[in-house]
């Protein structure tokens, strides 16, 4: 009988691991090479903002005209989607890895470091045994976490979780859940798992050996579960609503590690422990702060669901006031003039909480311009569009770019402008919001059409309207050369009842004019990604292969070019 090696056992578990995940990745990959205009422009970075089912996917796929095909190919030649998969992957992950970093600061975790670490120190009888225990005690905790993530986008799938970010029960539920969370954080109540789970899981942590040690790590995921509950969701919910089929494996990857690491590090150089801070009210302090956090990225997920619906409550400046409340009182708490009935005093201030404190209140005299119109470009892309805001100062100033020439069209009233008003505005376009009338306008002006498959709720969409829309060569092009046409595919206005249909691509009933857009944008040009660039002629042909999000100014500009001289063409 052979008897495994300590390094044969941790290879095997590294290897087990990584099977796991490269079960997942590659058939998303071998797929990713598959597909059409979706998915490469998915992979770009982009932030979904469409609302389809499972349904709507498969849909998709099967969907195969020429036309469509070969602008794919085009595509998927100029921009390889395996040099954009990592990108977006990395920035999940990353997110991911500082909420872990975030979890492990929580008066829930951090104080079981020195007794975990000892425990393994000490029972094991030797120092290699006692480092080779805690890798897997953190190889644990990381299977456990990118289980929940693979179980997460296997349950409810990418078109479900793309879903997410536009529908607005599921914002509505968000806010809420944000609301209890932020309101738990700063001690109101805790949320806990049943005591039997933890405790019949602490039971067979008694057992040793490895199915002990994976008890243990079970556990503290049990245990933990009031301070790190919130923060995981908040990243699976970040991870979900970008699109990726890997997000919340991937989300679950990094934050696991995080939290894991400092268990293997400090049980490998246990004399470092000296150098941490001892637990204390420092440790509330955190929760407390990010307890704030919570409620302030509540706020997000209501205006979703206000734009969407046209409620036309939570404006710009209703956010920012909000916001600017919430950071003073994170400020002042920070520097001890105001607690909670659970908080010790503040006799003095540390460096590290003297130079957080600038921070937030720096945040917050920044945010305080954007009250009268200030751009606030930092942080643009996460509030409603300054088109909602009741007094803009800068509102009667210059668009910066030369008016545009030739648009004189027979037509006067913009269909749906009346609805549109509070969408993003570039100040100096002219834009149109519906697909026949821009073909007559097109027809009249002698002009190619730029459509914007735009959505309410697209952050990315926001970032291209604040950073590459505005710069004069991109703003110049867009005034004088193209029909502007917006397609919103979030909006919920009900069609008229002789408007609505069913899809023949999915087969759906289409009642909103957000559906109807995106049921155009899935059928013709094979993607539900958004923003979404299509420059077509008067005939509704396209020109130039699609793109979506492109933040590199020189890139975009050549992209438009493309379309011009294939319409002169």
């Amino acid at each position: 009988m052979i008897v495994p090696t300590r390094r044969s056992i941790v290879r095997s578990a590294l290897i087990f691991l990584v099977t796991i995940l490269a079960f997942v990745v590659t058939p998303q990959q071998v797929k990713a090479l598959q597909t059409t205009t979706t998915d490469t422009v998915a992979t770009s970075g982009i932030e979904f903002t469409d609302i389809p089912t499972a349904a709507d996917s498969i849909a998709i796929k099967k969907k195969a005209a020429a036309e469509a095909a070969k602008v794919a190919l085009a595509q998927n030649k100029a921009k390889p989607e395996s040099k954009t998969i990592p990108k977006t992957l990395w920035q999940v992950f990353i997110a991911g890895f500082l909420g872990g970093f975030a979890a492990f600061l929580m008066p829930c975790i951090y104080p079981m470091l020195p007794l975990t670490v000892s425990f393994f120190t000490k029972k094991a009888g030797s120092r290699s045994k006692g480092i080779f225990n805690s890798v897997l005690y953190g190889l644990s905790i990381i299977f456990i976490y990118v289980f929940i993530g693979i179980l997460v986008a296997v349950l409810f799938g990418p078109a479900a979780l793309n879903g997410l970010a536009t529908n607005g029960v599921f914002n509505f539920f968000f806010f809420l859940l944000l609301i209890v969370f932020g309101v738990s954080f700063l001690g109101a109540f805790e949320i806990t798992l049943p005591s039997s789970l933890a405790n019949k899981l602490d039971e067979n942590s008694d057992k040793g050996g490895l199915v002990g040690i994976f008890f243990m790590a079970a556990t503290l995921v049990v245990v933990s579960f009031s301070c790190t509950g919130p923060i995981v969701s908040s990243v699976l919910l970040d991870a979900a609503v970008k699109g990726e089929r890997l997000g919340p494996a991937i989300s679950m990857l990094g934050f696991s590690t995080a939290l894991a690491l400092p268990f293997t590090l400090f049980a490998m150089f246990p004399s470092a422990l000296k150098t941490l801070p001892k637990s204390g009210g420092w440790l509330n302090s955190v929760k407390v702060v990010l307890g704030f956090i919570e409620i302030a990225f509540a706020l997000k997920f209501l205006s979703n669901v206000d734009l969407a619906y046209h409620w036309n409550l939570i404006d710009r400046e209703v956010v920012l006031s909000l916001w600017i409340a919430i950071g003073l009182l994170t400020g002042l708490y920070l520097i001890g003039k105001i607690k909670f009935s659970h908080d010790s005093d503040v006799p003095y201030l540390s460096v590290p909480r003297t130079f957080i404190s600038i921070i937030v209140f720096a945040f917050v005299f920044y945010m305080i311009p954007g009250l009268w119109g200030a751009p606030l470009n930092a942080i643009s892309a996460l509030l409603p569009p300054l088109s909602t805001q009741d007094f803009d100062i800068s509102a009667g100033a210059g668009s910066g770019a030369s008016p545009a020439l030739g648009n004189t069209t027979t037509i006067k009233t913009k269909k749906y402008e009346e609805l549109f008003k509070r969408l993003p505005k570039v100040k100096g376009l002219d834009e149109w919001y519906d697909y026949d009338q821009a073909l007559e306008v097109s027809k009249q002006l002698k002009k190619p059409i730029l459509i914007d498959f735009t959505g309410w709720n697209c952050v990315n969409c926001r970032q291209m309207e604040q950073n590459v829309f505005p710069v004069p060569e991109v703003l110049k092009r867009l005034q004088n050369e193209f029909v502007m046409l917006q397609l919103v595919i979030d909006d919920k206005t009900d069609l008229l009842e002789n408007e609505k249909y069913t899809s023949a691509v999915t087969g759906k009933k289409i009642t909103t004019l957000g559906a109807k857009w995106l049921d155009k944008e899935i059928s013709k040009y094979n993607s539900n990604a958004q923003p979404f660039y299509v420059i077509i002629n008067e005939k509704g042909e396209t020109l130039v292969p699609p793109q979506g999000a492109t933040f590199n100014v020189n890139e975009y500009i050549k992209y438009l070019d493309s379309g011009i001289a294939a319409y002169k063409k």
